[in-house]
């Protein structure tokens, strides 16, 4: 762990900036949206077109890298990013606010491509596991850790967003003067939606759902927490526990999921997820309520987007990983779209609570699936291993992380007597 420290330390602290700046954005813009006396409807579509963007970037980053490399991708989109961040405070209209989402998505698809491709190229086999755990806790620790720094600064002013893009401009510099020769260019082999779908029915219908309910918790939390009267403390205190749940509660579902059928433990998961958000709409006026939620909600959801690919690939060779990786990444995008602009017309419609029930309505229509497909099919071996990734991912990450985690159970298959 201290050799990956040392090697890549500038490329960990870039990305840490980098996120702190977005885990800011995204509360941020609630927070503003209700000073600017925007209901949640509109705000919807504000936080919906970053994930518009995201999706759109993580299908044109490839080709973008391909045509002029790496390094001017990365310094272009990253500009994007610093810029829209100011542009947020300098123009606080919707249509504004929804182009600069759409532009920070696009932007930061191509970032992560970049950014998990330099790490991976400068880890060796022996410390790309090290290198990929260090990440995700890199990823997680500055989204958290932004929701702390957004009460030291009023959001009614331009301090924050200041702020912001500062973060993004000097993540630049470690990123960038450290990333020796750029890494080798791989496309991934294609697989058809139709094709992956008769693979896996439950890992298809399970991502477009999970879309749907990261985009609600992530980009809609703190619209919730202003509807419902919150402070800026507490509704940044209620977004960090939503990613401690899933920071906790990664490694221990993982390991679980190894052990039993993976349809059973996706079902257990999201009915508890399911029952604990459908009460919780009822106990919404209670803060601690609201906190314990947060980190429940976070700790089913996280983890549900490694367990479904680990069950995808039960199906499937080790070649067709990535391809089946990629394309769960694209129905997870469409999910994601759709998810913030439902939410918003539901809490305008039937007030703040309905965030809690449309969150608990889409764990219940997993849950529901997963025990239908159980009664399709017996279940596979759990022959491919739990592989932790983040739902922000990019396929490169993902792919690195079903590499490393075959390796391991190689090793330990291999070790046994």
């Amino acid at each position: 762990m201290l050799h990956v420290l040392t090697t890549s330390w500038a490329l960990l602290l870039g990305m840490l900036l980098l996120l702190v700046g977005n885990g800011l954005q995204n509360t941020l813009l609630g927070i503003r949206g209700a000073i600017e006396g925007y209901d949640a409807e509109t705000m919807a579509f504000v936080m919906s077109g970053y994930y518009v963007g995201f999706l759109l970037g993580s299908m044109r980053a490839t080709p973008m890298i391909a045509r002029v490399g790496h390094v001017r991708v990365f310094a272009a989109l990253a500009s994007t990013i610093s810029a829209a961040f100011i542009l947020y405070a300098a123009a606080p209209q919707p249509w504004v606010w929804t182009l600069m989402r759409f532009m920070v998505g696009f932007s930061f698809a191509g970032v992560y491509v970049v950014a998990e491709s330099w790490l991976n190229d400068a880890a060796t086999n022996e410390t790309r596991g090290q290198a990929l755990s260090l990440y995700m806790i890199v990823q997680m620790v500055g989204i958290i850790s932004a929701q702390f720094i957004l009460t030291l600064a009023d959001p009614g002013g331009y301090l924050p967003f200041v702020i912001m893009s500062v973060l993004v401009s000097v993540s630049f510099l470690p990123i960038l003067l450290s990333a020796g020769t750029a890494p080798p260019f791989r496309t991934t082999q294609r697989m058809s939606l139709a094709q992956l779908f008769r693979i896996s029915p439950l890992g298809c219908i399970g991502t477009f759902l999970l879309g749907g309910v990261y985009a609600a918790i992530f980009a809609m939390g703190s619209v919730f927490g202003t509807a419902r009267g919150l402070t800026v403390p507490q509704i940044s205190a209620f977004v960090a526990a939503i990613y401690t749940g899933g920071l906790v509660f990664q490694y221990p579902i993982g390991w679980i999921s190894d052990r039993m059928d993976r349809r059973r433990l996706i079902l257990v998961l999201t009915a508890v997820g399911a029952v604990a958000t459908l009460a919780g709409a009822l106990a919404s006026d209670r803060y601690a309520a609201v906190l314990a939620l947060g980190f429940v909600i976070g700790g089913v959801a996280n983890p549900l987007y490694a367990l479904i690919i680990a069950y995808t690939n039960d199906f499937l060779g080790h070649e067709d990983m990535p391809a089946a990786s990629s394309g769960l990444l694209f129905i997870n995008g469409l999910g994601a779209m759709a998810g913030p602009f439902l939410i918003g017309v539901m809490m305008t419609r039937f007030g703040p609570d309905a965030y809690f029930v449309y969150v608990g309505g889409l764990f219940a229509l997993i849950a529901a699936y997963a025990g239908y497909r159980m009664t399709r099919r017996a279940a596979p071996p759990s022959s491919e291993p739990y592989a932790p990734v983040l739902p922000q991912a990019s396929a490169v990450a993902v792919e690195v992380a079903q590499e490393v985690a075959i390796e391991r159970a190689s090793e330990a298959a291999a070790a046994r007597p």
